[in-house]
This record gives structure tokens, C-alpha cells and sequence, in this order.
């Protein structure tokens, strides 16, 4: 019995020991089979490294990639029924792109060769590129007029690096250049200059223009036939702006010589900009520059350590600047100006208007802000001494004026949110007289005493009304020839209150370089009163529109604004694209009136031009549509371009209103600067504010009627023009 259990326990001995020498023997493989693997490893990297490695850094060191950015078509402007005011127009245009490994002598051999093909303007070749030139084909003559002396002095400056000290040798020989030395380059000399020195001025990898201006058809030609003899020179489709419209608002773009302007370098150059791209210079193109310029193409181009570029992919096709609908309507836009230039040439013959040389019309829709017209027209001389009227629309907003009786209804609103004056309330109209100084009266009424209510006032624009308004504003006690005890917190507490309508304040327009108008700095009692008058601070044009448009909407005062639209580039030019974005009105803030006092100076408004005293009646009396406004005239000393007439007397002559009087869709104003030197003069302010608004109804009737026509129905249709007599106010 024990015999056999001995058997079974050796038994069993045996077959541990088998499994574990099968198990040592595994390990013992997967063992080797590591190390193996590890070791081809090893010398894979150690082949990697030592064998090959220096193929590979120098296979790296030969490519690399570099971004460029090219430039796209800008966005179009148009006007808010689709004409397009300032498109894109093609041209020829030949380029050079200038490598990483391209030496000065190589651009010069191509510039010379490409001379022979194509034309250049010579005359904007710059001094310092004439130098430089000079000396890169007179070397050694260069060089010799410095001496050896000077030159170790400057090799010995440790303070200069290689290049730095190379540039003070370069300095000194372009101030030893004689003009005699620089007249001796030929024609063919300057064509060469004018081609090499746009090349230097390029960035490498980046396309130069050379030439896009007067491209003919021919030099295009062959130098597409000889690009192969051209390294680096291509021809392509360049675009330039084109303008169909002489409104300055819309601005200008620099040229590609010009690229970004100096002063903004920095802020475009962060933005992803290149230094010779075109951008918006002025007014609208600088205005909305972001959209109108669009996101350029980017292209990596893979170079080689010789810096040849031996790969070029295309990472982004770019995108065209968005679209820019106006709120300007052109075609009203049009027959506005020639409705001003008009009257301000007729005013302009007569005798005594040697000072007048400018006129202001702004039309807007007062609920919204938009502006609908903005004309500005000045009689400027060019340069064969002739006179022209050109366009000066951005006065509008840039330039102010003192503006007389239309601040009047403003003047009462202050009064009755001050509780100085209630409305019907009647004071009596009757000159003015403070110790030391000349009785103030109103135009039609120099001695006597004539009780009136405030709409009386606004009707027949009596100056007496609102010095007695201005008065009982400061809280001071009139005694005929006596003093006012005036504080300048009067004059600010006016001057806060004709803010809240626009007036002495930025309106808001979506414009660059708005002008907020001139405080007067005096603080005498009188010309307190000359500012409830309209005769002490400036207003502009624009803030004399944005003023009416806040009392006929009823006291909202609305922020002016020329963009109406941001759509998605036209395919064509002709059928505007998706809407991306529609601005909205934007409410700066409310005055402090009741609806009820705006009401009532809005009658008050309406008598001037219906009622039987009305300073317009004269010139609205007889229209077809209602509505309601104030004329102005200001006594003012001259301060503008003419210098050797500051000082004189004249006349300034403005108008402001609204229509329809219930419903108002237009609101507008009129400026007439320095009309005349002596009390006789046209009342063109009244007579451009009826065309004006007469010609506005005009194009609305033929708009709706256009509407209402089939589709496709052919009509012929003629223009109509609409005149008011001169008469005087």
C-alpha cells in the first residue's frame, strides 16, 4: 500500500517538473524574441541617426512653407434701390513676385529685359531710388567717393553691426551724388529704375504689381509671350474702383504705390493686412473698410533651401468684400443737387454775394435715421482760373454755421421743460434794451410793443419771444436798460437742452471726422440771448436735420446713418445679393417734453409756412402736400476761407422742416452761408426747401405708380422738372 502511493507522488513530481521547464523554456523564448525585436530597434534608430541623419536635416532644411495673401475684389456700394454707386473695374496689370533666393542682379537683368516690352511713368521715380540705382550701375565710382579714412573709421565703430555700417558708407555716398550725376541717367535708364525699383519694394513670395495703370492691350500681349524669358513675371486682372457718382461720402481707396497709410500701419498690420494692399482712405470706404475689403486668398508656397518655390497650394479661395446698400436714394440725390447748385450760382450773380461760395441741403427719414439725400455744393476755381462748383457733401457734417430762427422752436421746448414759459402763453413782443449794449428786436417789429402767443412767435419768428423765453430760463428780472445778472450755468443749461435735439452735439452718423460745431466763449448777459436766437454757437447742417426730424417724430432723437444693408457679393452687379444683416434705428434719447408741447410747437411750425404771417407762407401756401417748418436768417461776422475779409457783416439763411405735417416721412434743413453782404439777398434757403420737398412727392408718385404697373409692360416716361419763383423772405 505504501509502495503505490511512493509511485503516485513521483508520479505527479514528474509532471510539475515538465511544466515548469515548458513554462522556463516559453519565457526563455519570449525573452530572446524582446531582446531581438529591441535590437533591430536600436539599430533601425541608430541608422536613423548616424547613417541617414544627416540626409534627413538636410531634406527638412530644404523645404519650407510659406503663407501668402492675396488680395480679392472689394465689396460694392450701392444705393438703397439697387444702383450701383461705386463698383469694381477690371484691368490689366503685370506683376513680379520676387523669390526668397533672388539677388538684386538677377531683378535688374529682368527689369531690363521687361523695359524693352512695356512702358513706365517716370515722373514719381523717388530721389532715394535714383541714388540707389546710381550706384548699383556705377559701383565703383560710388564707392570712391568715400574715403579710406572714413571708411575705417566706420569699420572700427563697434557699436554698428555689418549691415548698419554698411548703411552709414551708403549714406555718405548718396549726399556725395551730383545732380549732374543723377541727370545723366537716359529715358531708358528711368524705364528700367521705374520697373526695378517696384521690384525691390515687393515682399518675397508676393505678387508686385509693376504696372496696372494704362496696361494696352498690346504691351499685355507680348509680355504673355515673353514670360519664359521673364523669371518671376507674370500678367493677371487687376481691379481699381469706379466711382458713378461724384458724392465725396463715399470716399476713396488708396492705390496699391500708396498701400496702407502711415498712420495706420500698425492697426492694419495686426488685422492680417499686407503693406501695399489697397484700403479705405476716407468716409464710407474707410468707414465700413472691414466688410468692403473681403478675406483674401491664402496661399502656401513650399520652397526648397535654394529658396525656389517647388510646391504651391492653395489653402483658402478667398471671398470677395460683402456688398453695402445705402440709405442714399441716387436719383433724388441727383435732382437735389442740381436743385441747390442752381440757386447758389443764381445767388451768386448778384451784387453783393462776393462772399457766398457754398450751399447745404439734408433730407432724412426722421423715424428711422436714414439719410435719404446729402447735398453739399461749393464754387471752388481750378487751375485755369475758372470757376466750378464741386461736390462738397461732406460740409454737411464737417462744417457749422451760426443758423439763426430755426433753433426757435427749439428755444421754446427748453423753455417749457424748464417751466420758464407754458404753451399759449403770451408775452409782448418789443425791443430788447440792456445797459451798454443796442436794443435787440425782432425784424418786424423795431419800436412797438405787440402781445403774441408762442405759436405767434414761431409764426412770424419774433426774436423778442424767445429773448424773454432765454430770461425767464436763467430765472433774472428785465428792466429796460438795465443789467442781468447772467450766470454761466444759463448758458450751459441752453446749451444741455439743444444737445438732447442734436444740436452742438456728434449726431451719431456712421461717417469719420463729424465736427460737433463752435461754443461761443463770451458770457455776457446779451449773448444769452443771441443764443436763443441762433446767433452765437454753430450747428451743422446734419444736426440741424436730425434736430427737426427729433420734433416731427415726436422727441425721439434718432441717430443718422448711410448704410441700410450688408448683403452677400452680387454675382453680376446687377442683381444684389442675400441680405446678411439690416440695421436698425437707433434711439440716442428722448427730450424732456411732453407729447402735447411738441405737438404744439409742431403747429406753431405749421403756421410758418400755412398761416397768414408765415415767414414761408410765401413759398408753401400753394402745395399739394402739408407740412410744417422754420426759416432762419443770422447776422454774423465772416470767418471763412477768404482772409482778407474777416471781419465783414453778412448773412446766413436756413431752413428747416417736415412733411407729411401728420405723418412725417421726410424731414430736412437748409444752409446758406455769408448769402450777402448787405440786407438784400434771395431767399434761396425757402425756394430749395419747396423743390426740394416738391421733388421728393414727385419721385414717390412715379415710384408707386411704377409699382402698380404689369409686369412687363413697356412705358415710356419723361421727366418733369419743378421751379419756384425767386422771391425774397
Amino acid at each position: 500500500m505504501r509502495q503505490k502511493n511512493k509511485n503516485i507522488k513521483k508520479r505527479a513530481s514528474n509532471i510539475k517538473a515538465k511544466q515548469r521547464a515548458n513554462l522556463s523554456f516559453r519565457m526563455n523564448i519570449l525573452f530572446f524574441s524582446i531582446f531581438l525585436l529591441f535590437s533591430i530597434l536600436i539599430l533601425r534608430l541608430g541608422y536613423m541617426q548616424i547613417v541617414k541623419g544627416e540626409d534627413y536635416v538636410r531634406e527638412l532644411e530644404q523645404t519650407e512653407e510659406v503663407t501668402v495673401n492675396t488680395s480679392v475684389p472689394r465689396g460694392r456700394i450701392y444705393d438703397r434701390q439697387g444702383r450701383v454707386l461705386v463698383d469694381n473695374k477690371p484691368k490689366n496689370a503685370i506683376t513680379y513676385t520676387k523669390l526668397q533666393s533672388t539677388t538684386s542682379k538677377e531683378m535688374l537683368k529682368t527689369a531690363k529685359k521687361l523695359a524693352q516690352l512695356i512702358k513706365m511713368d517716370t515722373k514719381k521715380i523717388a530721389l532715394r531710388d535714383k541714388q540707389d540705382y546710381w550706384i548699383t550701375i556705377h559701383k565703383t565710382e560710388a564707392y570712391a567717393k568715400v574715403t579710406k579714412q572714413e571708411k575705417s573709421a566706420i569699420e572700427k565703430d563697434e557699436k554698428l553691426s555689418a549691415s548698419d555700417k554698411q548703411a552709414e558708407i551708403d549714406k555718405l555716398v548718396r549726399k556725395r551724388i551730383t545732380k549732374a550725376e543723377l541727370n545723366s541717367f537716359t529715358k531708358k535708364d528711368l524705364q528700367v529704375l521705374a520697373i526695378y525699383s517696384k521690384m525691390l519694394a515687393g515682399y518675397n513670395l508676393s505678387p508686385q504689381i509693376i504696372k496696372s495703370d494704362k496696361v494696352t492691350d498690346k504691351e499685355f500681349a507680348i509680355v504673355s509671350e515673353h514670360l519664359n524669358e521673364l523669371p518671376n513675371v507674370n500678367t493677371t486682372t487687376d481691379w481699381e474702383r469706379k466711382k458713378n457718382s461724384d458724392l465725396s461720402i463715399l470716399g476713396s481707396t488708396t492705390t496699391p504705390s500708396e498701400g496702407i497709410p502711415k498712420d495706420k500701419l500698425n492697426y492694419y498690420l495686426a488685422r492680417g493686412y499686407s503693406r501695399n494692399d489697397r484700403v479705405g482712405k476716407s468716409y464710407i470706404e474707410a468707414q465700413y473698410e472691414d466688410l468692403l475689403q473681403g478675406q483674401k486668398a491664402v496661399v502656401k508656397n513650399e520652397t526648397n533651401g535654394k529658396g525656389q518655390v517647388v510646391e504651391t497650394k492653395t489653402t483658402f479661395p478667398g471671398s470677395p468684400g460683402k456688398d453695402l446698400v445705402l440709405t442714399i436714394d441716387s436719383q433724388l440725390q441727383k435732382k437735389l443737387e442740381k436743385i441747390v447748385e442752381q440757386h447758389l450760382l443764381s445767388a451768386k450773380a448778384t451784387g453783393a454775394s462776393s462772399l457766398l461760395d457754398r450751399a447745404f441741403l439734408v433730407m432724412m427719414n426722421p423715424n428711422t435715421g436714414e439719410i435719404l439725400s446729402m447735398v453739399g455744393k461749393k464754387i471752388d476755381t481750378d487751375e485755369n482760373g475758372r470757376s466750378v462748383v464741386n461736390d462738397y457733401a461732406i460740409g454737411t457734417f464737417t462744417s457749422a454755421y451760426e443758423v439763426g430762427s430755426v433753433i426757435k422752436p427749439a428755444t421754446l421746448l427748453t423753455g417749457y421743460s424748464y417751466h420758464a414759459v407754458s404753451p399759449n402763453e403770451v408775452l409782448t413782443d418789443k425791443p430788447i434794451k440792456i445797459a451798454s449794449t443796442e436794443p435787440k428786436s425782432s425784424i418786424f417789429n423795431r419800436n412797438g410793443a405787440i402781445p403774441m402767443s408762442d405759436l405767434d412767435a414761431l409764426e412770424q419768428s419774433s426774436n423778442s419771444y424767445m429773448f424773454q423765453v432765454a430770461m425767464k430760463i436763467a430765472g433774472v428780472h428785465y428792466v429796460y436798460n438795465g443789467g442781468l445778472a447772467v450766470k454761466p450755468s444759463d448758458f450751459t443749461k441752453m446749451r444741455n437742452s439743444y444737445a438732447q435735439f442734436g444740436l452742438g452735439s456728434d449726431t451719431g452718423i456712421d461717417l469719420p471726422g463729424e465736427f460737433a460745431g463752435f461754443k461761443g466763449q463770451e458770457l455776457l448777459p446779451g449773448k444769452l440771448l443771441d443764443l436763443a436766437i441762433g446767433q452765437f454757437d454753430t450747428f451743422t447742417p446734419l444736426q440741424l436735420a436730425q434736430y427737426v426730424s427729433t420734433v416731427a417724430n415726436g422727441g425721439k432723437r434718432v441717430q443718422p446713418r448711410l448704410a441700410k444693408e450688408i448683403r452677400e457679393p452680387s454675382e453680376d452687379g446687377k442683381t444684389l445679393g442675400p441680405i446678411i444683416e439690416e440695421f436698425s434705428p437707433n434711439v440716442l434719447n428722448t427730450i424732456n417734453n411732453s407729447q402735447y408741447e411738441i405737438d404744439h410747437v409742431k403747429e406753431g411750425m405749421h403756421r410758418v409756412y400755412f398761416g397768414s404771417k408765415g415767414t414761408a407762407a410765401k413759398y408753401f401756401q400753394d402745395a399739394k402736400f402739408d407740412a410744417a417748418g422754420k426759416t432762419g436768417t443770422a447776422e454774423v461776422v465772416y470767418y471763412g476761407p477768404k482772409k482778407a475779409a474777416y471781419g465783414l457783416r453778412t448773412l446766413t439763411i436756413t431752413h428747416i422742416g417736415f412733411a407729411p405735417y401728420k405723418n412725417p416721412e421726410i424731414a430736412y434743413a437748409v444752409v446758406v452761408p455769408w448769402v450777402t453782404t448787405n440786407d438784400n439777398y434771395e431767399a434761396i434757403n425757402n425756394e430749395i426747401a419747396r423743390e426740394a420737398v416738391d421733388t421728393y412727392f414727385s419721385l414717390k408718385k412715379k415710384e408707386l405708380k411704377r409699382d402698380e404697373e404689369t409686369v412687363g409692360q413697356k412705358i415710356i416716361r419723361s421727366t418733369s422738372k419743378n421751379t419756384s419763383d425767386n422771391t425774397e423772405e
